[in-house]
């Protein structure tokens, strides 16, 4: 065996094996208490309401807030793991979102909330959800596609027990004190971001926390800077920084694809529209619930019931989504996924009965489970893989500004009409036509491309910008992690 080989042997011992499965445990607990935090805001939106007299759309900027932030903060979590490490800005995060949550429990007003809870909580879960993903990546080669999805049924996890632990608490307390309990709860992210010790070289290097390396633009203005030449030409100077700047963009933010690559100027702007309704049930169903008479712990328990169905749906949706049969068509699984989600909510406005409602949570938790298996994988799909890091950049940070301003406009049309239905009308509204617009598009496209290929010869690079099925091959043990990718979960 070449010395080349024994050094990359040494390399993966630590990895798939022994400290890694104490990764993954800690893994499984940030998603529960990072992205599963959100699902039980609407729990306190009644109150919230009453003590700040505020209205529908004044409360709910506070998770909006908070939802967009944990969206949208990838690249700037992407910087900070590629300075300091994956352990620092896990345990960092922690910390924000104990702080955040602490701090809200003495607010005087409902803006106070939007920079407590809102954005210092949903910056710190971003840091540590998001790290802690990258983490598996270092941890885990060979059994990283069993890693990942057993890390995201932390996100069930919490998604069925927050609920019902802000309600209990809720009852017993009040929402400052459980507020204040909350803040100490996601400290144990910092105990998580603990477990995720470095990866060690075969040299006793740490394989996580590699060197910033410097940009090509900064090269450049430290060699003029030794010539003297900026002293004479501050011009070019400028003109280093103003290509440093770019250079970060296009690193982090793929504008280039997004004007090349129809399919992913599609998908992306399908998903970017969809969230302007997604987000909608999980903010207002439980205050819609309590209204139409609905005990407050049974309203709550709805939103345990998603997650509950999620846990074991998600898995097998995804192990689906695999199978031969969809191979090049997960777009239209996709979009049949949000199809449902849409007409579910016709159910509430129907009938918003306990058990009507009951029956709307277990469809809107299928249509859910699509959803989150596919978004990711589709949009693998689309995108060549050595720029999905990217590509992924603006395409969080372009659905964390729909779900920003979607649940506060649609409570502001609540407050106009006094009527809860139109949260279900709006939700329904973007959903079906998200879908709609994904297939009937990505249907077209693909017939485009068909009759291109049938008119001419196809070029060697005539599939770059095409939606297809883009094989990977297997990761050796011996390769090295990827590159920091920053990954949000629905």
């Amino acid at each position: 065996m070449s010395q080349g080989g024994v050094a990359a042997q040494e390399a993966a011992k630590p990895q798939d094996r022994g400290w890694a499965w104490m990764v993954l445990l800690a893994a499984v607990l940030l998603q529960g208490l990072t992205l599963g935090f959100p699902s039980c805001i609407g729990v306190f939106f009644t109150d919230l309401q009453h003590d700040f007299q505020a209205s529908n759309s004044e409360t709910s900027w506070f998770p909006s807030i908070m939802v967009a932030v944990l969206h949208g903060g990838g690249p700037l979590c992407s910087i900070l793991v590629k300075r300091f490490g994956c352990r620092f800005a896990v345990m960092l995060g922690g910390l924000l979102s104990g702080v955040g949550m602490v701090s809200s429990s003495f607010c005087k007003s409902i803006s106070q909330l939007y920079l407590t809870a809102g954005l210092i909580t949903g910056l710190g879960s971003c840091f540590s959800f998001q790290a802690g993903v990258t983490v598996l990546g270092y941890y885990f080669v060979r059994w990283r596609t069993l890693a990942n999805a057993m890390a995201s049924t932390g996100v069930s996890l919490g998604f069925t027990l927050w609920p019902l632990l802000s309600q209990y608490l809720l009852d017993e307390m009040g929402w400052r004190n459980t507020f204040l309990i909350f803040g100490g709860i996601l400290l144990n992210c910092c105990v998580c971001g603990a477990i995720m010790r470095p990866v060690q070289l075969a040299s006793g290097s740490p394989l996580q926390s590699p060197k910033p390396a410097e940009e090509p633009g900064r090269r450049a203005e430290g060699a003029q800077l030794s010539n003297g030449a900026s002293s004479s030409h501050p011009e070019l100077q400028q003109q280093t920084r103003r290509t440093a700047c770019f250079q970060m963009l296009q690193k982090y933010l793929a504008f280039d694809i997004f004007c090349q690559n129809k399919g992913y100027q599609i998908y992306t702007i399908g998903v970017t529209w969809m969230m302007m309704g997604f987000a909608l049930p999980h903010v207002y169903l439980v205050p819609y619930a309590i209204q139409n008479g609905v005990e407050e712990r049974r309203a709550a328990l709805l939103i345990s019931i998603i997650g509950f169905i999620n846990i074991f749906i998600r898995p097998l949706t995804g192990l689906l989504s695999g199978h031969r049969v969809f191979t090049g068509r997960r777009i239209y699984l996709f979009s049949l996924a949000v199809l449902l989600c849409g007409l579910s909510n016709f159910i509430c406005v129907i009938s918003a009965e306990f058990s009507a409602l009951i029956i709307y949570c277990v469809i809107l938790s299928i249509a859910m489970s699509g959803i989150g298996a596919l978004t990711f994988q589709v949009l693998m799909d689309v995108v060549e893989m050595d720029r999905f890091s990217s590509a992924l950049g603006l395409f969080t940070v372009l659905e964390s500004i729909t779900l920003l301003i979607g649940p506060p406009l649609t409570g502001l049309l609540v407050d106009i009409t006094s009527d809860f239905h139109y949260v279900f009308y709006n939700s329904s509204f973007f959903l079906i036509s998200a879908a709609l617009f994904m297939g009937l598009s990505f249907c077209a496209l693909e017939k485009k491309t068909k009759l291109k290929e049938a008119s001419k010869v196809p070029l060697d690079n005539s599939s770059r910008y095409q939606y297809n099925e883009i094989p990977t091959e297997p990761q050796s043990e011996s390769q090295s992690p990827p590159a920091v990718v920053y990954i949000t979960s629905i």
